[in-house]
């Protein structure tokens, strides 16, 4: 019997997930109309499988729209089953988008960037993950033996990223045992976050021809090193022109693009919840582990919240294309549409209230007290997911970012995970997240 090929219409959630419902490719066309079924308390199921408290019980249906510009299909050519998904929207049965969906959300914050700083965001995400099951010997870190051990793997997968049109960029053996960082080249608006999606997927489908397993978990091991999402954005104008460079600038900054920053520290302790969304990120967002642990702006400094990158005078690029900043204060537990909607909600509310262009650190931040912080304007993070939770639903303006209700379900669903961990170990509770993620 001839196999049907099927497409997985699917939707990043709260849990950072990726669900959904499959159907014949052959039905793809009729799919974009009609879409498939899906279900408001979907949206509570937390990252391990159980159903957190659901405003929605039993009731309501929605559908599960796939978007042509997110369509992906790779051919392994190894004579397994071909892989083939095509993100999409959650709308209500009337066409109108559900208000919760990720991709709507985003968007909502993409359109109030345009509106109030005449903006369009430009970006990429990068991505560290850990090999699972195979021992990695000592002395490999950013080594060439490093990345020979994994070439096969690195080839695959920057063959099937090309397939689907994103861009490779680098793949290189990071710091951390069995540890490597893949990124791709910047894209536009939603297209930033579906690319972070489509990647994520693809580096677990190449793993899984070889019989391998890989691994996002913010952190493995509390002794060890993490794995972050590093987020790089810069803008363009209305004119299509790039938005982000000027050489009079504070920092090599445009006003608006360091409003935007200012306003992402500012509220950053408030949307770290979004961005950092899991029990085990908060091992890792701690001092002197190049990850971020305070609202600062850093130029070059792999410690910084959001860090100004550096850009080459041998480039060929113009330098005002290469300008970029990047935010540090993530991981990949999250859903990149939803962590990519609370920032530029952020940076966008920092250029609504005018906020000034924000001093770029030069210096160990963990060596000053809370009183000498707080009088520079610093910050130290929450140093756990109940106090970012807290501080998330106590600031009316960030809730108010995102639609009535959200607020309310995020916490919830934030305390569901949280419950089924209660009276784990560290060590344990690492595992758990090593692997769901």
């Amino acid at each position: 019997m001839t196999p049907e090929e099927m497409i997985v219409a699917c939707c990043t959630d709260i849990a950072g997930k990726v669900r959904g419902k499959g159907f014949p490719a052959s039905q793809f066309d009729k799919r974009l109309r009609r879409g498939v079924g899906w279900t408001p308390t979907n949206i509570q199921i937390t990252c391990f499988d159980l159903l957190a408290s659901s405003p929605f019980g039993s009731l309501g249906d929605l559908v599960l729209i796939p978007d042509p510009d997110a369509r992906v299909r790779v051919d392994f050519e190894d004579g397994g089953p071909v892989e083939h998904f095509a993100l999409g929207d959650i709308r209500h049965t009337n066409g109108d988008p559900w208000e919760f969906c990720t991709r709507a959300m985003l968007r909502t914050a993409l359109a109030r960037l345009k509106d109030v700083g005449g903006l369009s965001l430009y970006g990429a995400f990068e991505h560290e993950f850990q090999f699972k099951g195979r021992h990695h010997p000592l002395g490999d870190a950013y080594t060439l033996s490093g990345f020979r051990a994994e070439r096969e793997f690195a080839e695959l997968l920057v063959a099937a990223l090309a397939k689907t049109g994103i861009e490779p960029d680098t793949f290189m053996k990071e710091y951390g045992p069995g540890q490597y960082e893949v990124t791709m080249g910047p894209q536009h608006g939603l297209a930033i976050a579906d690319q972070s999606t489509i990647l994520r997927e693809l580096t677990r489908a190449t793993a899984q021809r070889l019989d391998r397993e890989v691994t996002f978990t913010p952190i493995r091991d509390p002794a060890s090193v993490g794995n972050g999402v590093h987020i790089h954005m810069s803008f363009f104008d209305r004119n299509g022109k790039h938005a982000t460079y000027d050489p009079e600038g504070k920092h090599g900054l445009t006003r608006p693009a360091g409003q935007f920053v200012a306003g992402v520290l500012k509220y950053l302790d408030s949307i770290l919840a979004i961005t950092a969304p899991s029990v085990v990120s908060y091992l890792r967002l701690t001092p002197h582990r190049w990850s971020a642990a305070f609202n600062n702006l850093g130029f070059r400094d792999r410690e910084a919240s959001v860090r100004i990158c550096p850009v080459s005078d041998m480039s060929d690029i113009d330098r005002a294309a290469q300008f970029n900043f990047e935010f540090r204060a993530a991981d990949a537990a999250a859903s990149p549409h939803l962590q990519l909607a609370a920032i530029v909600h952020a940076g966008v509310q920092g250029i609504e209230e005018g906020l000034e262009v924000p001093e770029a650190t030069e210096e160990d931040l963990s060596l000053l007290d809370a009183a000498a912080l707080a009088v520079r304007g610093y910050t130290r993070l929450p140093q756990s997911l109940p106090e970012a939770l807290e501080r998330f639903h106590a600031n009316s303006v960030v809730t108010s970012w995102f639609p009535k209700g959200f607020a309310d379900l995020y916490l919830q669903h934030k305390k569901g995970e949280i419950a089924f961990l209660a009276d784990r170990d560290q060590s344990a509770v690492c595992a758990a997240y090593e692997e769901v993620y």
